[in-house]
């Protein structure tokens, strides 16, 4: 398969994007989702936020979410996230794999997205375009459609500065805070290697 052509710009704006979030902290919530509880910091996980290619060498973007407990109930949950229920990457990275997977085939879809600096393996793709339900506004930039998450998160990373930083609150918004949607029927939990 010839390797697709993406413009270097695109590449680079998509990388950033999501180069961004490395190291982001999710620590809100609101009462306990179970029984309307007060909740209580219970701990906190690193979670995958994507992986993408800096000098042919993969590095994986972490987020650190808290979880919380009820003081009523004993429900665990997690803070608000910008991740899809059971799915194992942060949910830009979803909303560009359906939608680029609406008008090119899977696998096609994990060699644009490598080639653009993204790994994400083509059954994690499969699965995210299956399973998605949702529907994933998006636009086009450079020739390509471009979901509406990337493109809020992207100006958002573009506009940050060291007075004015990028705020878990704002990834939230321009993800449109996808933790909270109920999940969709069948799973959509990633592929098997990880790497997705």
């Amino acid at each position: 398969m010839r390797k697709p052509r993406i413009p270097p710009i695109l590449s680079d704006l998509l990388c950033e994007t999501v180069s961004a979030c490395d190291g982001m902290v999710f620590d809100t919530s609101g009462p306990c989702p179970h029984c309307g509880g007060r909740p209580s910091g219970y701990d906190t996980r690193k979670k995958q936020f994507a992986i993408i290619l800096e000098d042919d060498r993969k590095r994986t973007v972490r987020v650190t979410v808290r979880r919380f407990s009820c003081t009523v109930c004993g429900t665990v949950w997690c803070a608000d996230e910008p991740f899809y229920p059971r799915t194992r990457i942060g949910s830009p990275v979803v909303d560009l794999c359906t939608t680029l997977g609406q008008t090119m085939p899977y696998t096609r879809v994990s060699t644009y997205l490598a080639a653009a600096g993204i790994v994400v393996d083509r059954w994690s793709v499969r699965n995210y375009v299956l399973e998605n339900r949702r529907p994933c506004p998006s636009m086009e930039m450079f020739g390509i459609r471009i979901p509406g998450s990337m493109v809020v998160l992207s100006s958002l990373v573009a506009a940050a500065t060291k007075e004015r930083p990028l705020e878990a609150y704002t990834i939230l918004a321009a993800c449109s805070y996808p933790s909270s949607l109920p999940p969709v029927s069948g799973t959509a939990a990633g592929n098997r290697s990880g790497t997705g």
